[in-house]
């Protein structure tokens, strides 16, 4: 027998198992439980889009929902949580194989080479042998260990509601910022052009020697003091579009534009029960719904614990074939059929200690979920104290910023008739610019916890994102 021929063939035969084994009845890719997870869940995407995952321009202005859309398809958070659902997929599967029989199948081939000072003998000898087995009872182990992969699996896939609404929740907020931040900007250049005609008006009756060298100056600190908060507001609204492309996925320095909308609308609040919606959130908050399941899934995992410790029965079946044609006239075919009991006596109390951790495990997911629960009613409490704010806010800064503006055009009529002082115009122009900012920042607040309030019951999808009337496009 020519060694090196058959350890060339033995070498090809293991480089080509692995690839065979891939495409084999023996092996399959395909998670049984994968049809039910996806990247994105249906509830945060438009089921109108055929491919809302597809890679888009940035080359024009983006609405609401376009921005939401493309923060959940490519932000590392959801393709993150995408990926431990497929893990604890594949858990269910392993903890279902032990529902079925084990077959293995063993093939030797040696070759054999015998010298004496008078002979040499060669001769191959081939083994093959095939085991199967079956686990027919465990005391529960294995319906314990199918439970809590499952229940694993539901924690997972509410895990990933959770974080997909959190994506979600902090897209529309950025998105509100990057609105906001425009606002203002936009509000600091016309402070920027007022405080310009101040300081010319000054300037001019400066010249005309009805003015003193002070007013000049007050106005010219002013007019310089608007032109830094101009390119300070410049600087704001470029950090809030980086976080805005960052949310979605793309690098902070991707040229992106939103669809401007019309702030000066005035708001409906709807007045609502607030136990309503504290019970609503218990029920449908995918975070608090995850902690249900983990706490399902500790129990279980003390019933597994436990008939880890008891005996476990299977049935075995082998047949071995050997070809012993150096010591024998022809092949030895053996064939065995029993059943095992496997009995742990004692293993210096460890299933006791075991035990004892599965069940303090237990009841530390059950108090996280209390924990939970009760930081779920304080988060829709907050919410919704918070958009009541809010709303009343927007409700006087509409109040205030007339006032504002009415004093600003007085009193700036006045100091260019020669009959008002500097001082009162530059407090009303400040005033003026405060008022702005503040129906700015009232209006954020509104949108920041309308949202949140939602995010908060467990209701924040993409139904309630096309409700928003920033989701429509121009």
């Amino acid at each position: 027998m020519n060694f090196s021929r058959f350890f060339l063939s033995f070498s090809l035969l293991a480089t080509l198992i692995p690839a065979y084994a891939l495409e084999s009845i023996w092996y399959s890719d395909k998670d049984l439980k994968d049809e039910n997870i996806q990247l994105i869940p249906q509830a945060y995407i438009d089921p109108s889009v055929s491919d809302p995952c597809s890679q888009k321009a940035y080359n024009r202005p983006l609405s609401l929902l376009e921005v939401a859309e493309a923060a959940l398809c490519h932000n590392p958070n959801t393709r993150e949580v995408y990926a431990n659902a497929k893990v604890q997929a594949a858990e269910v599967g392993v903890a279902r194989s032990l529902f079925f029989p084990s077959i293995t199948d063993t093939v030797a081939v040696t070759e054999n080479q015998l010298r004496t000072p008078t002979r040499q003998n060669s001769f191959r000898n081939t083994q093959n042998q095939i085991v199967a087995s079956y686990l027919l009872y465990d005391f529960g182990g294995r319906d314990a260990n199918l439970e809590n992969a499952n229940q694993l699996l539901k924690a997972a896939s509410a895990t990933q509601d959770a974080i997909v609404q959190r994506v979600l929740l902090n897209a529309v907020n950025a998105f509100y910022q990057v609105h906001a931040n425009k606002a203002v900007l936009r509000t600091s250049i016309e402070t920027e052009r007022l405080f310009e005609e101040s300081f010319k008006a000054a300037e001019a009756k400066y010249i005309a020697g009805i003015a003193t060298p002070a007013d000049k100056l007050q106005v010219n600190t002013s007019f310089a003091n608007a032109t830094l908060s101009r390119l300070t507001n410049e600087g704001l609204l470029k950090i809030a579009y980086g976080n805005l492309a960052t949310i979605m996925g793309v690098s902070p320095g991707t040229p992106i534009e939103i669809i401007d909308h019309e702030i000066n609308v005035m708001p409906e609040f709807i007045d609502q029960d607030i136990q309503a919606l504290i019970e609503q959130a218990i029920l449908q908050r995918p975070d608090l719904i995850a902690s249900e399941m983990e706490l399902k899934a500790s129990l279980a995992k003390i019933e597994s614990v436990k008939a880890e410790a008891k005996p476990k029965v299977k049935i075995e079946a082998s047949n071995q074939y050997d070809t012993q044609r150096a010591f024998f006239g022809g092949p030895i075919i053996s064939s065995q059929i029993g059943v095992s009991v496997s009995i742990p006596f004692f293993e210096g109390y460890k299933p006791s200690y075991l035990i004892r951790s599965a069940e303090a495990t237990a009841e530390l997911k059950a108090s996280k979920r209390d924990q939970l629960k009760l930081q779920v009613s304080l988060d829709v409490w907050t919410s919704y104290q918070n958009l009541k704010t809010a709303n009343e806010a927007i409700k006087a800064s509409h109040i205030l910023l007339a006032s504002a503006e009415e004093s600003s055009r007085m009193t700036l009529g006045r100091y260019k008739e020669g009959v008002g002082n500097i001082i009162d115009t530059l407090n009303a122009q400040n005033a003026l610019a405060s008022a702005k900012q503040q129906k700015i920042q009232s209006i954020l607040n509104w949108n920041i916890a309308r949202t949140t309030l939602a995010q908060s019951i467990g209701v924040l999808d993409n139904a309630m994102i096309q409700k928003l009337p920033e989701a429509k496009q121009n």
